[in-house]
Parts: C-alpha cells; structure tokens; sequence
C-alpha cells in the first residue's frame, strides 16, 4: 500500500479540521447538505455529461491504483535484457526462445517472441511503441477524469455561492436567513476547494506520476529488444540501459557487470 496516498489524504483532513478548530469554531458549523448537494452532487453529474458513463464509474478503479505501491524492477529489467543479449550473441537469437516463459513481463515477452521470429527491426519497433502508446492512453483517460473533475469541483462551489446570495439577497427583510444564504455561499466555495486540491488534482498527478514509471520500464524493455535484434555487445546494451536510471543505479549495475 502506498502510504503516501493515504496518509496526505488524512494528514490533509486532520490538518484542515486542527485549523478550525484552533480558530475556535465547532467544525459542526462546516457541515451544510445544501453544500454537498451543489458540489459533490453537481459536480459529479457534470463530469458524466463530459464523461461516457462506464469511464466515470471506473474513477473509484483508477483512484485505487494511487494507492498501490508500483513494482518498479528496473534493475532486474536491465539484467535480463543484458543476459538475454549475452546468451544471443553466444547461442544464436533462436536460443532465447527457451527463456521465454521465465518472463513474467507480457510486454518484454512480445518483444522478444518477434525477435525470435526474425521479424524486421522496424517492424518490432512500430508495433512495440504501438502498444505502448496504447497504454499511455489509457492512462491519459483515467488522468483526465480527475482532472476534470479538479475543474468542475471549484466551479459547483461558485455556483453554491451564487445560490446562496441570491437567495440571501431575496429574502434581505428577514434578518435569519441572512445567515443561511451566507453560510451555503462560502461553505459551497470552501467543499469545492477542498475536493479540487486535496483529493482530485493529486490523485490526477499521481496518476500521471505512475503513468511516468510505466512508461520508463517500457522505454528501457524496447530499447533493449531492439539492442539485442541489432546484435550489440552486451557492454554496449548495458551502457545503452543504465543511462536511463539515476546515477547512483548506474554505478550499482556497473559493478554487478564486472564494468569497474
């Protein structure tokens, strides 16, 4: 589980309330249905007219994946593709069909399945950034639902605030619903803030942060496949791989190869 996630989300809440009530207010006098009603109500409905309805139902999947920790094996990746390039260069391309259940990575097994079967360079490279700019789509739409929805959520809360004066403003002869048209027309404003940048707007960027991840991985798994189709040394494969990682991986994997 990914801490981080849900421990900014409570941090954030425990934080807002800590605020209140240090201000000296009951968080009671935060609460008004009316306010749900126009900003969580209205702003949802408003995300299924910019949505098709399957996409808007599958946010609850997509905010679920931010609180996943992501399997990140980079290292590993590079390892294999490095002994995958070894044993090429030793064997022949045909012999690393015998390692081609071992891969638990669906894409990598692709890629090496058309290396297997001769297919031409260009070839393999079309059809692996394909598929992997299939996947940045994909993400592209669950990212998109929470960033329209960090829009839609502020603007409901003006538009609670615009109910609430109009209707404080009809009623101006009667002192006591002052207070009611004020409270619905700042509390609106105050829940639509409060969705946009506590939950929507962050869970939209952790998403593309994981989107970021997956996008390296596959990067480094054609890069690789690719290497290894052309024949490079394994040396050159692995100088190829590691300058995808942070410096300090570098060194690691270097070491590990005998480089240094």
């Amino acid at each position: 589980m990914d801490i981080a996630t849900i421990g900014g989300l409570v941090a954030g809440f425990i934080f807002i309330i800590l605020g209140i009530l240090l201000g000296g207010a009951s968080p009671m006098i935060y609460w008004d249905a009316a306010s749900v009603m126009i900003t969580i109500g209205g702003s949802f409905a408003a995300l299924m007219v910019a949505n098709p309805l399957s996409r808007v139902l599958a946010s609850v999947k997509y905010a679920a994946i931010t609180t996943r920790v992501p399997k990140l094996e980079l290292e590993r990746i590079i390892r294999i593709l490095v002994e995958f390039s070894e044993r090429a260069r030793r064997e022949g391309l045909l012999a690393l069909e015998d390692n081609l259940q071992e891969l638990d990575d669906e894409f990598m097994r692709k890629g090496v399945q058309l290396v297997v079967d001769g297919t031409d360079p260009e070839i393999i490279k079309s059809i692996l950034y394909n598929e992997l700019n299939q996947i940045q789509e994909r993400h592209a739409t669950a990212i998109k639902i929470f960033e329209d929805w960090g829009k839609l959520a502020p603007a409901f809360g003006m538009i609670g605030t615009l109910i609430g004066l109009v209707a404080m403003l009809a009623k101006l002869e009667d002192k006591s619903s002052i207070g009611q048209g004020m409270a619905v027309a700042l509390i609106t404003t105050l829940y639509g803030a409060i969705m946009a940048n506590l939950i929507f707007i962050p869970i939209g960027a952790k998403l593309g942060d994981r989107d970021k991840m997956e996008t390296l991985t596959k990067e480094i798994i054609i890069e690789g496949i690719l290497s290894i189709q052309s024949g490079d040394n394994p040396r050159i494969l692995l100088e190829k791989l590691i300058a995808f990682l942070p410096p300090a991986q570098r060194e690691s994997l270097k070491q590990e190869s005998g480089k240094e």
